[in-house]
């Protein structure tokens, strides 16, 4: 989430009410505590120190703690709004011991060499415009052998989007920096990662955001009307009705990356 120090945050109290009617309580990407269980499938978390970057309003980083017991999970976000939610969300569950916070500008995380042994992210990535150093200091704060699971928003191809991704991208009004699984990929091996992996997940977000958008203008219209507006509903459903092109084009693919760090 990319801002500069002055900058208005993209994901203020409204933003962080509207998404978490749409994806729970503490999520402001889909898919819930079950698709984050998918990015750390076969992994064990327990006992180990975890980094989750771009931690948003901390259900994610709070999840790795309960359901898969972690020793210690640090949310990271640049966005003071999302950080303080998470603050009082982990003190309210009793967590403020084995879960903390940090919230800094961009740039090289305000963490130590060899500080964690996990480092997570889900959908938080695409805000960052340069891969390269971006997995560069993944890389710096892992411990050797550790290892990095993501899930983020891509683009199919590097170059000039199409007509409609730009429309998408106008829509939701964010700091894109999409690139594809391939560009992803080479940042982690160019930064020392070995065992890069990549899973698309388009094939299952293009029919859970068909789910949400029905959603949208159904059943939860009146109710998040309530919470945020109606004009701020309106103009996320013009948001989902441009995603779903891209989804249904396969321009837009949500994707699973996973890479470790050699211990030589």
């Amino acid at each position: 989430m990319i801002e500069t120090a002055d900058a208005e945050p993209e994901y203020d109290d409204t933003a962080i009410r509207f998404l978490e009617a749409l994806w729970g309580d503490g999520y402001l990407s889909p898919g819930g505590p079950e698709e984050v269980d998918r990015v750390v499938e076969g992994l064990s978390l327990e006992g180990r120190t975890v980094l989750d970057i771009g931690c948003g309003s901390g259900g994610i980083t709070l999840h790795l703690v309960e359901r898969h017991g972690a020793a210690h999970a640090t949310g990271f976000d640049v966005e003071r709004p999302v950080i303080e939610t998470a603050r009082q969300r982990a003190a309210a569950r009793g967590l403020s011991d084995r879960a903390s916070f940090v919230q800094a500008p961009p740039g090289p995380l305000p963490f130590a060499d060899a500080s964690f042994d996990v480092v997570f992210s889900k959908d938080a990535l695409l805000h960052v415009p340069d891969k390269d150093a971006l997995f560069a200091e993944i890389f710096r704060v892992l411990k050797p052998g550790g290892i990095f699971a993501a899930s983020n928003w891509m683009i199919s191809h590097d170059g000039e989007p199409s007509p409609e991704m730009k429309a998408y991208v106008a829509a939701e009004g964010l700091s894109f920096a999409m690139a594809s699984p391939a560009r992803y990929a080479q940042a982690m091996r160019r930064a020392g990662f070995a065992d890069v992996s990549v899973r698309d997940r388009n094939p299952w977000y293009r029919e859970v955001a068909r789910e949400e958008f029905a959603r949208l203008k159904g059943p939860l219209y009146a109710t998040v009307a309530a919470a945020v507006g109606a004009a701020y509903v309106d103009k996320n459903i013009r948001t989902w009705e441009a995603m779903q092109k891209v989804l249904d084009s396969g321009e837009h693919r949500p994707t699973h990356l996973r890479g470790r760090k050699p211990v030589g």
